[in-house]
């Protein structure tokens, strides 16, 4: 494999010259900028990331933290990101926190001296503790977390919006029992879903103890909930998963009993792609998840190139109602929520 000598001694310049060259600098002359990249492309030259991040200072590379790397949701989130970042020449270093402090903060540290810039979900970690672990050289942008009281740009999702506009339009279908089936309670994404949940269930209802059950974000929790609805143990008209996972398996489980006509409207939160392929169709809140991860990636290469941005600088999603068939019947608009028709698909 040539080295950066070969293509000098080709060239007949120095190695300086040569690497100045390879790495765009202006002080090289035309005509022996020329000379150089034609004698490198002769030798199928290619540089070493590692030596010209060394003369340059950069890596090219985008750190990813998220609390986990598997499912749909992750998935969406990292194809928003590379998206962004394979067009502007980056590429992805992806870390997993697995929900955990210690980890978020081993994940961070392992990231310095290797990354340009940071992408962090820190869904279970407190500002003060995340502060600690923070290098301010690395520039930071955090997804689906208020980044005001560490002063960083962040891009996260109106979960509490977006569950409150779901229940709404749950009751507005005449659903009165509604069970929620909670996310992790440390979340914080499950906390403001449920909050929204409640609060609907309140002012529309009047209703101060609504009816949650314990869930973790798995399909196995929503199967668990469906089978204390079909056991009558928990009876009910309506089940909004906090997420789209849990709404699947609790549908999986409901479905496959022959009591259609008896079967409670479905909902989730998120919209993963699994959603609108599922039988019968997943109403969800659609919670741009991709859109989610580009424009914080966008926002980051801003940082990266010299601009100031702040919390100040944050953008919150509004999620979308995706109206489908698990809950039948004409779509009715709720205040703040936008309702797309059955089955519809996002343009783009």
């Amino acid at each position: 494999m040539a080295t950066i000598r070969d293509v000098a001694r080709e060239a007949g310049v120095s190695v300086a010259t040569a690497s100045r060259a390879l790495n765009d600098h202006s002080n090289v002359r035309g005509e022996t900028r020329q000379r150089i990249v034609e004698a490198a492309s002769r030798l199928k030259f290619v540089p070493h990331s590692g030596a010209r991040s060394l003369t340059r200072k950069t890596t090219d590379t985008i750190g990813v933290i998220l609390p986990d790397l598997f499912g749909e949701f992750f998935s969406e989130i990292i194809r928003g990101i590379d998206r962004i970042a394979n067009k502007s020449g980056k590429h992805l270093l992806l870390g997993n926190m697995h929900g955990s402090a210690y980890e978020t903060a081993s994940a961070i540290r392992a990231m310095r001296g290797r990354v340009d810039g940071l992408l962090l979900m820190p869904s279970e970690v407190e500002p003060e503790l995340l502060a600690q672990h923070l290098d301010p050289a690395i520039p930071t942008v955090l997804l689906n977390y208020d980044g005001t009281p560490l002063g960083l740009p962040f891009v996260a999702v109106d979960n509490y919006r977006g569950a409150r506009d779901l229940t709404e339009f749950l009751i507005a279908k005449g659903c009165r029992r509604i069970a929620h089936i909670a996310g992790p309670k440390h979340n914080r994404d499950a906390r403001e879903r449920l909050r929204g949940f409640a609060d609907a269930m309140l002012d529309r209802l009047g209703e101060r103890n609504p009816l949650v059950l314990s869930g973790d974000f798995s399909e196995t929790a929503g199967q668990e909930a469906a089978r204390l609805v079909l056991g009558g143990q928990v009876p009910v008209d309506a089940i909004f998963a906090a997420n789209d996972l849990m709404a699947v398996g609790c549908m999986e489980v409901l479905t496959d009993v022959e009591t259609a006509g008896a079967l409670p409207m479905i909902a989730g939160f998120d919209d993963i792609p699994l959603a609108r392929h599922v039988r019968p169709s997943l109403t969800t809140m659609e919670a741009h998840i991709e859109e989610l991860g580009s424009r914080a990636a966008i926002m980051l290469l801003n940082l990266l190139s010299g601009n100031e941005l702040t919390a100040s600088d944050g953008i919150v999603l509004a999620p979308t109602l995706m109206q489908r068939a698990s809950t039948p019947g004409p779509s009715q608009d709720q205040p703040g929520a936008r309702v797309r028709p059955p089955d519809a698909v996002p343009e783009g």
